[in-house]
């Protein structure tokens, strides 16, 4: 696999999770990412974030670039909890059902055991959220993204977008690269010791000009091609990329089934049994 690749795969690789078909990686997906959507409990969130950690590692993918990306969606995680806190401290009382004062700033600026239980089930919920996704766009390649979602009875037109879309993003980061090592080259200092953050957002403002006009012309090369070529004329299609379920297809075949009933319960457990309150804490009543 090419290292410089942008959390894109355009070959299956060798691992467990790489092998299965579209449609397996597709629908435990699709799952997964409903069912933590569903659920504040964290009786059910922290064994699927677990669970999406081991899932990543298995992969063996490039630290280095998770780590960065891991660090922002932690940082502006972390900063939505805190903007939350300044505008209601004592969030956890509507929450959670009570309030058991930890640390007083103000009579308003309080913590509350509560909050920050609030606070840690909704880290946890955003952050396996986005370790899942991160995942399934790790062991997936654009064409079993396509047939995958054709698998769920989506219009293979609109699976043919999302898998042109998942394919232009390693082509757009090497577009970008390639302009601003050129516009560099023409005397534009970008290198964050010698120039301002404003002054370097306005010249890569210039380098995303002329990157969506050519995006825009690859676009327009792209339509023109599919319909010389008579595309959309069928209602059905088929997938090159699509093989035959193998014995790690039928072992998580069973997985996701069980996981579509966990989330199955969930929903009709929030819809028909809701609680008093949102989110369950352990030493509230």
């Amino acid at each position: 696999m090419d290292d410089k690749r942008l959390f894109v795969n355009t070959t299956p690789g060798n691992r467990f999770l790489d092998k299965l078909t579209g449609k397996t990686k597709v629908r435990t997906f699709l799952i997964l990412i409903v069912l933590l959507i569903a659920t504040w409990d964290i009786r059910v969130i922290l064994p699927f974030f677990i669970l999406s950690w081991i899932a990543l590692i298995s992969l063996k993918p490039d630290w280095k670039k998770v780590w960065g990306v891991m660090a922002f969606v932690v940082v502006m995680n972390l900063f939505n909890l805190f903007l939350v806190w300044v505008v209601r401290p004592d969030y956890g009382l509507s929450i959670c059902g009570a309030s058991t004062v930890i640390f007083k700033f103000t009579d308003f600026y309080i913590i509350t055991s509560e909050t920050l239980w609030y606070f840690m089930v909704r880290f946890l919920k955003l952050l396996g959220t986005f370790t899942i996704s991160l995942t399934f766009i790790q062991c997936i390649t654009p064409s079993e993204m396509a047939a995958g979602l054709y698998s769920c009875k989506v219009p293979y037109k609109v699976c043919t977008i999302f898998s042109i879309a998942f394919r232009y993003i390693p082509d757009i980061s090497r577009d970008f690269h390639s302009i601003k090592i050129s516009m560099q080259m023409r005397g534009m200092e970008l290198d964050s010791e010698k120039t301002s953050l404003w002054t370097r957002l306005k010249q890569n403002v210039l380098i995303l000009v002329p990157l969506i006009i050519t995006s825009f012309d690859r676009v327009g090369n792209i339509a023109n091609g599919m319909d010389l070529r008579g595309y959309g004329k069928n209602k059905t299609r088929t997938y090159y990329a699509e093989h035959e379920e193998g014995p790690g297809d039928k072992k998580m075949k069973v997985v996701y089934m069980l996981f579509f009933a966990i989330m199955v319960f969930v929903i009709i457990w929030r819809v028909f049994f809701p609680g008093e309150y949102e989110v369950w804490c352990p030493w509230v009543s």
